[in-house]
């Protein structure tokens, strides 16, 4: 079993806001980050794949298809757009780091032919990250 990994940048703006809570509340929960207006963010996308190497080619999967698949899938959707208010994911899911991930690996999962979504990981810093394995509660 070998894994590949390919990485990809999207730039978004976002914000973290509960609607059940007052905005005395969210401010407490969320600080500045809970600004209605929003922030941005520039993120690194890494994307892990699993598989046998194909005798023929010598590769996991067909890398610019994978290229390809990220840009259709995530890049397209979430590059220099409001999370929040264009990305339907999240309508009523704040955007965190982790939501994120997780949203990517639905996005994502079944569409790499030839290969097995291993792990999404996704940077909103430098020391910033998350992983998702693709496990639920």
């Amino acid at each position: 079993m070998i894994y590949l990994t390919r990485k990809a940048e999207f730039s978004s703006a976002h914000f973290y806001f509960n609607p059940l809570w007052t905005p005395d509340q969210n401010l407490a929960a969320f600080g500045k980050c809970a600004n209605p207006n929003g922030h941005g963010h520039n993120y690194t996308l890494e994307v892990t794949v699993a598989g046998e190497v194909d005798p023929a080619t010598g590769f996991v999967v067909d890398l610019k298809l994978l290229k390809d698949i990220l840009e259709r899938e995530v890049v397209s959707v979430y590059d220099h757009h409001h999370l929040n208010h264009e990305v339907p994911e999240f309508a009523a899911t704040n955007p965190t780091t982790e939501n994120i991930a997780v949203a990517i690996w639905t996005r994502l999962d079944g569409k790499i032919p030839n290969a097995r979504l291993h792990r999404v990981r996704v940077y909103e810093m430098a020391d910033l990250f998350a992983d998702f394995y693709g496990e639920t509660a």
